[in-house]
């Protein structure tokens, strides 16, 4: 006795899905495969570009010492702001700014690209930030240790770990941003697609320094011995503290 007929279209498209699930799956696995060996050489790129932009200015500061002269090394193009007080006595304009930074809770940090309006913003609510200038490693170790994704649409964000490459590609994808070391390479080096990469990075959510913070307190300055304002190169030992 023959199978009915039903049974026979049912069995047939089991094994139809079966086999597109398996090709997928095999097309995914390749493309995988392809995305390590490809993310791996960037990083390698990445490596070599950072060690030979340390060489050249070493040796920019050799030559010009040998010349008797001193080397003025190129300022920063970009800052790592910390929120280090609350909402107590905040005045309208300074709870603007610090929404604008995407500052809104304290210990929140956000990387910012260094110009003339982005200066006189910071300089405007120092009071209740401190910033500097973030190396590769804090760079890095943030990326990798704090970094969330923004993904969604607005008003109905998701803020999502990266734990998974697949996360960058689905945002920045289009920018050429595929993997987390692309990230990492757009911020540090302030790349021509570096408002997409930092609005697709999550304010960053620290914990309070270890030791805590200085007897002066958080409102001095910090050349006075407090905590506000910028601290330049010294703000990876604070986030180090805080990480």
């Amino acid at each position: 006795m023959s199978a009915p007929e039903s049974l026979l279209k049912k069995q047939a498209r089991d094994a139809k899905l079966k086999s597109e699930g398996d090709a997928a799956a095999a097309a995914f696995a390749a493309k995988k495969e392809k995305q390590i060996v490809e993310f791996e050489t960037r990083a390698a790129q990445y490596a070599e570009e950072y060690a030979a932009s340390e060489r050249a200015l070493i040796e920019a500061k050799r030559e010009a010492k040998l010349a008797g002269n001193f080397y003025l090394p190129p300022g920063p193009k970009v800052v790592l702001a910390i929120r280090i007080r609350g909402i107590n006595g905040l005045p309208p304009k300074e709870r603007k700014i610090l929404q604008l930074l995407r500052l809104r809770q304290i210990h929140n940090a956000c990387f910012v690209k260094l110009n003339y309006a982005t200066l006189r913003m910071l300089r405007r609510v120092e009071p209740y930030i401190t910033y500097g200038y973030p190396s590769l490693k804090t760079t890095r170790e943030l990326i990798y240790k704090r970094g969330f994704g923004k993904v969604g649409r607005p008003g109905a964000w998701n803020r999502l770990p990266l734990s998974d490459n697949s996360v960058i590609e689905g945002s920045l994808g289009s920018k050429g941003i595929e993997c987390i070391e692309d990230l990492v390479h757009e911020i540090f080096t302030c790349g021509p697609n570096f408002k997409s990469a930092n609005n697709f990075l999550w304010p960053f959510k620290l914990n309070t320094p270890k030791g805590g913070y200085s007897r002066n307190g958080k409102l001095t300055h910090f050349t006075e011995g407090g905590e506000a304002g910028n601290r330049e190169d010294l703000i990876n030992a604070l986030v180090h503290r805080m990480n």
